[in-house]
This record gives structure tokens, sequence and C-alpha cells, in this order.
């Protein structure tokens, strides 16, 4: 992998705010802050239509980021009011909480895949819903105390509830509606079931979101136990890892090529943790996807991670699990706490 996008790298490495970049003729990077989040920020992508522009990933809901992409719009020569289109890559809050603030000043149509449409947090929440999560935390054998902390409060949530429908969706292949670029939707669940690269032929541009990032592992999980997302992301890079001469544009960190390269770090990132995992249940024996979880190799540690951080290393770990089992190499019980077993 070669990092292409130098002084975004040079801010990650400081620490501080990259700079709005034109990365091709009519294309600009525009970072958008993300406060108090060790992700600091999301690269929003403005094409130039004249005079209209497409946003990617307008970015987070705060004074700050409306700011800041306001002013990098600005360093493009367009304004919030020449914005026509709104993509999502997918509908997490640092991708799509500025949406509906772009639409209200500009009247832009917002698009996305008709699968994360569906899967809304707005669309998803029902009555119980908060009950039924806290239910699917001690299945998994969360303690019940901690499970009473890491279960999901609407209450704490609401602009997250709130985050808008969009307005059309686009279907792996589609095309998006630009005069001067051509850009050709790519479906790639895994991190979302309705994730959405684009691939910009002419220039030789993938944008990639959170699908594939030159540092960091996106993070695979299991909301649901019908699910097994680690085989729709698998499948995903080996689909983006064809595309081997093109610049990837993330929505996070630096720009860089190398496709191909990065696709195979992840898939075999994903192997060693699904042998990590078969270890632990051979030392452990039966045992439940929160006590698996605790006993795998993390970044800062398991004893540093946090309430919603130690909910997303149990998804992840979930999906590693239903991924095994499909392969018949872990099966669950059944039971209340479920447990695994070889």
């Amino acid at each position: 992998m070669i990092v292409t996008g130098e002084a975004q790298h040079r801010a990650w490495q400081q620490r501080v705010l990259p700079p709005v970049e034109q990365v091709r003729p009519g294309v600009w990077s525009i970072p958008v802050p993300i406060p108090h989040n060790p992700l600091r920020y999301t690269l929003a992508y403005a094409f130039l239509d004249d005079p209209a522009v497409l946003l990617v990933d307008p970015g987070w809901e705060s004074d700050e980021s409306r700011e800041a992409l306001t002013a990098g719009l600005r360093l493009a020569g367009a304004a919030v009011a020449d914005v026509t289109g709104v993509l999502v890559t997918h509908v997490h809050f640092d991708h799509h909480g500025l949406s509906g603030w772009v639409r209200e000043r500009s009247g832009a149509w917002i698009g996305m895949h008709p699968a994360e449409a569906r899967a809304l947090p707005g669309r998803t929440w029902h009555d119980g819903a908060a009950a039924a999560d806290h239910a699917w935390l001690l299945r998994h054998g969360v303690p019940a105390g901690e499970a009473a902390i890491l279960v999901v409060d609407p209450a704490k949530v609401g602009d997250i509830l709130e985050m808008v429908e969009p307005d059309r969706t686009f279907e792996d292949g589609d095309l998006l509606p630009t005069a001067r670029h051509e850009l050709r939707a790519v479906w790639t669940p895994g991190h979302t079931p309705g994730h959405l690269c684009l691939h910009d032929a002419a220039a030789g541009l993938l944008l990639t979101g959170d699908h594939l990032l030159p540092r960091i592992t996106p993070n695979i999980g299991v909301h649901d136990d019908e699910d097994d997302p680690l085989s729709d992301y698998l499948a995903s890079l080996e689909r983006t890892a064809k595309f081997t001469a093109e610049e990837a544009l993330p929505a996070h960190e630096y720009r860089f090529r190398g496709i191909d390269a990065r696709a195979a770090d992840l898939i075999a990132h994903h192997d060693e943790r699904g042998h990590e995992i078969l270890t632990v249940l051979d030392r452990l024996g039966p045992s439940t996807g929160w006590a698996i979880a605790a006993e795998l190799t993390w970044s800062r540690g398991w004893d540093a991670l946090r309430g919603m951080l130690r909910r997303m290393a149990l998804a992840e770990t979930l999906a590693h699990l239903h991924y095994l089992a499909g392969t018949g190499a872990v099966r669950p019980d059944g039971g209340t706490p479920e447990r695994w077993r070889r």
C-alpha cells in the first residue's frame, strides 16, 4: 500500500485537521470534524458539476462540522446552496448526520442504497426495542450490571434516530446523475448492509467510504442474530480488490494506492482473528460471545475498552462466530446465555 495523500498523512500523525484539497479537476476532499472522537474527521468529497455540486458523506452534525463543510466548499469555489445531490455511503452519524442540514439549505436530493435506507435507525427502532436490546445483551453473556450500561437508550441517541430519509436510492452499478463525472455505485455490504463505494473510472478513483481504510480495520458487527456480515464483507473485499489501478479515497485518514494489497491485508486479519477465536474456545471450552471477546487481542486491550467500545467488540466477535458457524467450525447451543463450542 502506498500513501498518496501525503498532507493528510502528516496531519493524521500530527493529530490535526488535514487541508482541503483538490484531488482531481473538479473533485475536492473536505475534512469535516467529528467532535470528541478518535476518528477526528470524515473526509467529505465534493464533485463540482458547473454550477451544481454532488456531495458525498457530508459528515457529523455539529456547529463545528457545519462551519468546516461550508468553509471547505467555499475554497472549492462553491456554497452549500449549490449542492444538488448528497450521496451517503452508509447511515452512520459521522457520514449521514449533516445530510438533512444540507438538504434544508440547498434543496438537494439525498441518496443511498435501498438496504441502507431500510437500516436507518429511525426505521428499525420501535416500542419495546430497548427491552429487546437488553435481552440480546444478556443472551450473549453480558453481565447484568454492564448490560444496563450498554443498552441503547433512545433518550441519549435522539439525533441518530432522527437522521433523515433518502429521496432516492441507488442499486449496484447505477450511475449517479452528474454531468461532468461518471460516478458508478459499487455495493459493498459488510460494514453496513447497504454500504456503497463509488467508482470514477475516468478519474481513476474509488471512493471507499468505511469499507476500505488505510490503517483502521472497519468494525464488522452482528446486530441481528440472523446476519452474517463478515461473509458479506469478505466477498466485498474480493470485489474491490479488482480495482487495482485506482486511487482509494476513503472517508477517514488519508488517500492511498494498492487497493488489492489493502484488501488482502484485511482478509488475512479476519482469518487470523478466526483462528484466535478457535484457540480461545479450545482453551475455555463452551463460552458466551462476551467471554470470548474478553480473551481476544484488542489494540487497546479489553480492560481499556469502555461503554460502546465494548459493545462493538462483542458485535465484532459475534460476526466472526457467525462466519465460523457457516464453515462448520463452531456452533451455538441456543441457550440463554448462548454458548459457542467447537
